[in-house]
């Protein structure tokens, strides 16, 4: 990739319209956006992927603020759950901030790509999950590790987690769907905020376009909570599991070419 491909000034037009897909995203699925936004950001805007990756971080902000009003004004989200997950995430994006400066560009781009084909597997699943039980001490210490493997990838990949928080909500502690994904809406906000400033500090995000598209994801956020409150999981995974299967083999498909 050319250094003009990369450093040139995306227009507003084409950046608007990933964060509109990314703020439907979060709202919808709990996810924060980075997932559309990164490979967005690699393949239609011409950014490095360490670029894309710190970012899809600061634009991940206010499109997960938009989701989680709209989940909890709908009573789904458990702050219980979220105030463990996000201690381990906070130190996790730390981590993970410090591993992009580390690991190659192709490494970035493949364990992207592995990361969604994993998702939308056990998204492809039916899960059944009727509330989660009483949080003990070991349920804490996993709570926090699964916050710690989120804050990670978000540092590292510039996700917001979701697509490690909502399934292991659902999975480990039997979290109901729709609640997961508030919950997951809420810990994505300490996360991308303490991402975002460790990437700005290594100068690793272009704050104009993460504004961008972060304000035209705000209004899709809020419709896709919305919806997401009455549609059904099983469609709703499987919808959002072709959707990330698509993108990670046109990533792959993009980091085979550079």
């Amino acid at each position: 990739m050319s250094t003009a491909a990369s450093t040139s000034t995306p227009s507003l037009l084409p950046t608007s319209v990933v964060g509109i897909g990314a703020g439907l995203l979060s709202g919808l699925f709990g996810v924060g956006g980075g997932i559309l936004v990164v490979p967005a950001l690699v393949m239609v805007l011409g950014f490095d992927q360490r670029r894309a990756s710190g970012t899809s971080l600061g634009a991940v902000l206010p499109i997960s603020i938009a989701s989680l009003i709209t989940h909890w004004s709908q009573d789904n989200v458990d702050w219980s759950v979220a105030l463990w997950l996000s201690i381990g995430a906070i130190g996790g994006a730390v981590y993970g901030t410090k591993l992009i400066h580390v690991l190659p560009r192709k490494t970035l781009g493949y364990m992207f790509a592995a990361v969604l084909v994993v998702t939308a597997i056990r998204l492809y699943i039916p899960t059944e999950a009727d509330g989660r039980d009483a949080i003990g001490f070991l349920t804490a210490v996993a709570m926090i590790a699964v916050g710690f493997a989120t804050g990670v990838l978000a540092g590292l990949l510039g996700i917001g987690g979701g697509v490690v928080m909502v399934p292991a909500m659902i999975v480990l502690f039997s979290e109901i769907p729709v609640i997961a994904k508030g919950t997951s809406a809420a810990v994505i906000i300490p996360t991308s905020i303490m991402g975002t400033i460790r990437n700005r500090k290594s100068k690793n995000i272009d704050m104009r376009v993460a504004a961008i598209v972060g304000v035209a994801g705000i209004p899709t956020a809020i419709v896709g909570g919305i919806i997401a409150d009455v549609m059904d999981d099983t469609v709703s995974n499987a919808l959002f599991a072709t959707l990330v299967l698509i993108v990670a083999a046109r990533m792959i498909n993009d980091v085979r070419k550079s």
